[in-house]
């Protein structure tokens, strides 16, 4: 599929995305005040009410819910927005068949759902959209196969049993094996473009799936060459992922010419000792041609998140770095003021594009691993080298400032900071993910608690900030 949208380049556009996206009006929108400083709550279905909590042996909710792993302003309408689900309720489980995940409701379908804030304040459920592969059947949250990124990950119901292609005979390798879904997706970046259609990023592959509007696919970016549902593609080095922290963060130029994305923590680069550090990658991918650049951010602390990118211009983005602290402690009740929930405004412009670094003896370029000094990957030798040496070698990150350390400003109990809208230049919206309000000990589902009394509940919050841009 070739995507014709006019050009203009990621880093030369300096306009500000300003209220949901794309609109051009820069004036306080009058939803802001209404929304109280503790949030307001989205609405939710219970999806299934029928297990038991391991802590107190009680029923719980499984609740849809889950609308928080990444968020977006309408194009036109600047009191609504997008938010997006991820895989559905799962938990880390080893079973008869070894590690994997728990899916208690196993054929859950990724969905994009469409709310908008009402002068009161609250939140109202405008739309769902499931997504749907290229002959609009829909999708589900099952793991892909390892040749389009999966990490061996067996999916298990909520007995612990093995989800087979055929639940009614017994697992065989060859004639009965797990189900995979190569269309399955474990969305955390979403992108509303202009026309109506939708990208989102996920942690599976990473793959960019572009949906219409009815959330049917339409095309696809990911690093996989053999993948022929695949036009154009990411960096190879992406295929090396840290499992269950791929493409956290997505946004477009205000062009919408120019896909932008951030990888949630250090690459698996070249193998899992290289991924306890503090650099990550910003990719950027043109839709006219698929050309591709990269940057480096650093983080605050090794294995932090960023779980979130948001436009302001074509070079400025904000992220949206965590830690997975409560503040209030979770079920444990340990209270964590250290918490980190912070957003940072970023520019591409300020730090140094791979593509651009001159190769020598010691700088060399790999197929798969991307980027090597000494022999090393850029994520082995920022870890034993650090940022110094890298800057001596002539490779900066980008540049970031604090806009607002979120967890101090608002007492901000929830553990996962994962959504980000621009509503205009004095005004960012903050979704949580809420995990369906379920969690696990040792692989046993229960409630998802951000004390000892709340249930975990996806809320928007709109903060009072200064996102106005140097083109202004």
């Amino acid at each position: 599929m070739s995507y014709k949208i006019c050009l203009v380049s990621v880093v030369s556009v300096g306009v500000l995305v300003g209220c949901a996206a794309n609109s051009s009006s820069t004036e306080p929108r009058s939803f802001v005040d209404a929304v109280p400083k503790t949030g307001s709550p989205l609405p939710y279905q219970v999806l299934r009410n029928d297990l038991q909590d391991v802590r107190t042996g009680k029923a719980f909710e499984i609740r849809n819910g889950g609308y928080g792993s990444a968020m977006t302003g309408h194009p036109d309408h600047p009191n609504q927005f997008y938010a997006l689900t991820d895989r559905g309720p799962n938990a880390t489980y080893t079973g008869a068949l070894g590690k994997g995940k728990m899916f208690p409701v196993a054929d859950y379908t990724p969905r994009i759902g469409l709310f908008e804030v009402q002068a009161d304040g609250s939140i109202k459920q405008l739309e769902t959209i499931l997504l749907r592969r290229p002959d609009a059947s829909l999708i589900t949250g099952l793991p892909n196969s390892s040749a389009l990124g999966g990490t061996g990950e067996t999916p298990y119901d909520a007995q612990g049993n093995a989800i087979l292609e055929d639940p009614s005979q017994p697992y065989n390798k060859q004639t009965n094996p797990i189900k995979l879904d190569d269309y399955g997706l474990d969305g955390e970046g979403l992108v509303a473009m202009k026309d109506g259609t939708f990208w989102v990023s996920d942690e599976y592959g990473p793959h960019l799936v572009h949906y219409d509007s009815n959330g049917v696919e339409i095309g696809r970016i990911n690093a996989f060459k053999n993948d022929p549902r695949v036009t154009y593609h990411l960096p190879a080095v992406l295929q090396n992922r840290r499992a269950n922290r791929g493409m956290e963060g997505l946004a477009v130029t205000p062009d919408n010419s120019t896909l932008v994305g951030i990888m949630q923590s250090t690459l698996a680069n070249p193998n899992k000792a290289a991924q306890k550090s503090d650099v990550t990658r910003i990719v950027s991918v043109r839709l006219d041609n698929g050309q591709t650049e990269q940057y480096l951010y650093r983080q605050e602390k090794a294995q932090n998140s960023n779980s979130e990118l948001a436009a302001l211009s074509g070079h400025e983005f904000l992220v949206d770095e965590r830690d997975g602290g409560f503040m209030f402690g979770g079920l444990s009740g340990q209270a964590n003021p250290n918490v980190q929930k912070q957003v940072y405004r970023i520019d591409l412009n300020s730090g140094t594009p791979l593509s651009s670094v001159a190769l020598s003896a010691s700088v060399t370029r790999d197929a798969k691993l991307g980027l090597m000094i000494d022999g090393l990957t850029l994520e082995q030798y920022v870890g034993q080298e650090g940022w110094s040496a890298l800057a001596k070698k002539g490779i900066k990150p980008v540049s970031k400032t604090l806009v607002v350390d979120v967890a101090k400003r608002l007492d901000y109990p929830h553990d996962k900071m994962e959504g980000l809208w621009v509503i205009d230049q004095h005004h960012l919206g903050v979704l949580n993910d809420d995990d369906f309000a379920t969690w696990s000990t040792q692989g046993k589902l229960e409630q998802k608690y951000l004390d000892q009394k709340r249930v975990d509940d996806n809320r928007l919050y709109v903060l009072n900030v200064d996102l106005s841009t140097a083109s202004q």
